[in-house]
């Protein structure tokens, strides 16, 4: 399984942002621009933490497990292997849609004088921070999960006879 290029997420982030703005603009200048969502920044902090709940606990079992606690519970190489998955689909999910929203964001800032439209911004401002934390959560759990490289010589000093 490939790891996730920070580069890639932000080349993500960035296209769908200008895509974002422009698409604003021009939806701006034929009608009304459909209104960022309250629930955007809910769900993103909700899938974050779902994601770092995740890698604490399975942080936690592979800890006990390395250091051979007594009635640990180990981790299933398969389950592990979801999480990554998910942890990867999550985050450029979020890279998407926090480019979005960044772009109607950064739209929006020149109607900050609207009540209806600084509200629009704020929510958009949030969505696009709760998006680079689920990032940051699938980054760490991506981590957490990542087998330890294969050393020759694992302590480091010549063995002695």
């Amino acid at each position: 399984m490939k790891e996730l290029r920070i580069r890639m997420l932000a080349g993500v982030f960035v296209v769908a942002g200008v895509l974002s703005w422009a698409g604003a603009r021009l939806w701006n200048s034929i009608g009304t621009l459909p209104s960022v969502p309250l629930a955007a920044p809910i769900v993103l902090a909700a899938i974050a933490v779902v994601l770092l709940a995740t890698a604490l606990s399975l942080r936690a079992r592979l800890k006990a497990q390395r250091d051979r606690v007594p009635g640990a519970k180990g981790v299933d190489p398969l389950m592990a292997a979801r999480a990554v998955v998910f942890g990867q689909a999550s985050a450029l999910v979020a890279a998407l849609v926090a480019g979005m929203y960044g772009g109607t964001g950064v739209f929006l800032l020149e109607y900050l004088d609207i009540p209806a439209r600084r509200d629009q911004a704020i929510y958009a401002g949030f969505s696009v921070l709760t998006g680079i934390g689920v990032i940051a959560a699938a980054v760490f759990l991506e981590r957490v999960c990542k087998l330890p490289e294969d050393d020759d010589d694992h302590s480091g000093a010549a063995p002695t006879t």
